[in-house]
């Protein structure tokens, strides 16, 4: 009678004690999406603001040398992710993942803030521009930190069965910062005139994405920690260099699809129908914000279905759907504001299968032991090789009438990185303790 009373009272403690544990971790991923969110809008207004940031801090006696010059400083900022995710990552296992994540936001809001005070290039010359690449390396160090962990972090906290779900919220954060990036240049094209824009309320975003970045760390001060090194046991998984380095190169082959689409329908199609399709850049941006607020709508559905048919399907979708429209959505776009909202809102409904689920899907390959080591050094890699670039290739070739060649380009790496997928194990809703 005793073990049956004491089997009684103890299980409604541990349903309380459960609630009471998926009530922390939900907020606790508000907390994280609100930090990826703020993160986001800082890395983004750079690439929304790179025609303002040209004609500022550039010279700009050859406008189309000062563009690629601002989209070669923001390619470099992805050079310098990869060292942010080799060096958090490892971080991420010994301190724990909240702790990083506070580092990165302060990273992030520094950064942004050094970008809103840079005196101009009529002011200081070459300077202003030497000033921009130091600022724009701080962020890429930051945001490789923050990615890997924040990817890992929100995958280890969610219920296993919803972790598809969960794991758009990361996505979610990710298109409405950039969302309110490019909300922001529209704010400024209709509250000052073109010429002050260029002239300096272009600064404005940039000044308050690294105050509010703050705010997002008084709310990840009470996050929940995911992981430990020094609080678990992993003797079981001990993988050698050549299985870290095989899996680590799928992983690299993943997301060069991922990053291509990615950068392709969020950054390089609007200013490819302002420079090169004569826009009205007031136009651009506004269809450009229908476009993602549609895409972010989705992304939760989306990422709720890779629940049910599996990440490896929805992946499959987007490397798939990519390859397939690029030509036919791109010759679409004209002058006329419409082609634009058609166009980008079809490619970004495309990315968000795969984008929706990213998180799991790549924390679900790889053990807890090597997570944020795998994510900060392969994500980071692939990023800065084929989405730091995208921009600047797109950019060059359509400068000199070889657009059709970025085509070309992004369907071979959408093929390469089906071919990766397809192939791999799919560990939708397998508890992570459990990824070998």
């Amino acid at each position: 009678m005793e073990n049956i009373s004491t089997t009684i009272t103890a299980q409604p403690s541990l349903q309380v004690e459960q609630k009471t544990n998926a009530a922390t971790n939900k907020k606790s991923l508000i907390a994280s999406a609100v930090g990826n969110l703020l993160e986001w809008f800082d890395w983004t207004i750079y690439a929304v603001a790179s025609v303002y940031i040209a004609a500022a801090l550039f010279d700009k006696s050859d406008p189309t040398s000062a563009l690629l010059n601002t989209l070669a400083v923001f390619a470099v900022g992805f050079v310098s992710r990869p060292l942010g995710g080799f060096i958090f990552g490892p971080l991420a296992n010994k301190f724990g993942r909240k702790n990083i994540m506070l580092t990165t936001m302060v990273l992030m809001a520094l950064s942004s803030m050094m970008i809103a005070f840079i005196p101009s290039f009529s002011s200081i010359g070459y300077w202003a521009s030497f000033l921009l690449l130091i600022a724009r390396l701080i962020q890429g160090f930051a945001h490789g930190g923050e990615t890997a962990t924040s990817f890992a972090y929100i995958a280890e906290i969610a219920p296993n069965h919803r972790r598809g779900l969960w794991a758009s919220s990361s996505y979610v954060a990710n298109g409405t910062g950039t969302l309110l990036a490019t909300l922001s240049f529209v704010a400024l094209n209709i509250f000052f005139t073109s010429e002050e824009v260029y002239e300096w309320a272009w600064r404005i975003p940039f000044f308050a994405g690294g105050l509010l970045a703050f705010v997002a760390l008084y709310l990840r001060r009470n996050m929940v920690e995911s992981h430990v090194e020094s609080d678990v046991s992993e003797d079981d998984v001990n993988w050698t260099m050549g299985q870290f380095l095989s899996r680590g190169f799928k992983l690299f082959l993943y997301e060069a699809g991922s990053t291509i689409t990615f950068y392709t329908w969020v950054v390089c199609v609007s200013i490819y129908a302002i420079t090169y399709k004569g826009m009205d850049p007031k136009s651009a941006f506004l269809m450009s914000c229908l476009a993602q607020i549609i895409y972010i709508i989705c992304l939760p559905f989306q990422g709720l279905l890779s629940d049910y048919i599996g990440r490896k399907k929805t992946i499959l979708i987007t490397y798939f759907g990519c390859a397939v429209s690029i030509f036919p959505l791109w010759n679409m776009i004209s002058e006329e504001p419409w082609t634009l909202f058609v166009a980008q809102t079809i490619g970004l409904i495309l990315i968000g299968f795969l984008m929706s689920c990213k998180a799991a899907a790549m924390s679900e390959q790889i053990p807890t032991k090597y997570r944020t080591k795998m994510l900060g050094v392969f994500m980071s890699l692939a990023i800065a090789i084929f989405g730091g670039t995208a921009s600047y290739i797109n950019t060059w070739l359509y400068s000199n009438n070889q657009g059709w060649l970025f085509g070309i380009y992004l369907i071979l790496i959408c093929i390469i990185s089906f071919i990766v997928v397809i192939r791999w194990k799919d560990n939708t809703g397998v508890p992570l303790d459990q990824i070998k």
